[in-house]
């Protein structure tokens, strides 16, 4: 049975002309995707008004909130005790955000009671998506 976590979390988008808007976001976590969290952006915020979704490695952001963490796409660094910031690349642009870092914390224990770090099992993940890419072949 899969299992899911949810958490609202308010946060500022940091524009280019260095004002903040706030932002409501939803984070994301699924014991059918073990290794992975999503964080999904409300409508009016994206360029095309659809809802938005990032997916990135449960342990980015765990060690975001610690510490300077990513490569790529996704990048999470600590600003001050209180606030995490997020910087998402896309071929449209960048996106700067702030997030309480408690609030993170909070979602990442909650991901834990769900699956603890280390136990993720892939096994089925890899079997179904294998499945998925062949067929049977």
């Amino acid at each position: 049975m899969d299992i899911s976590v949810e958490q609202r979390a308010q946060g500022r988008l940091i524009t280019a002309e260095e004002r903040e808007l706030p932002v409501t976001a939803t984070f994301r976590y699924t014991s059918a995707d073990p290794l992975a969290v999503h964080i999904d952006f409300p409508s009016e915020i994206s360029l095309d008004g659809d809802v938005v979704t990032w997916t990135f490695a449960r342990s980015l952001l765990e060690a975001g909130v610690r510490g300077p963490a990513g490569a790529g796409d996704v990048h999470l660094w600590p600003c001050g005790q209180a606030r995490t910031v997020v910087e998402l690349h896309s071929p449209y642009g960048l996106a700067l955000l702030q997030f309480d870092t408690d609030a993170l914390g909070r979602f990442l224990l909650r991901s834990y009671a769900v699956v603890a770090a280390g136990e993720e099992d892939l096994g089925d993940a890899v079997d179904q998506g294998l499945s998925a890419l062949f067929g049977t072949v």
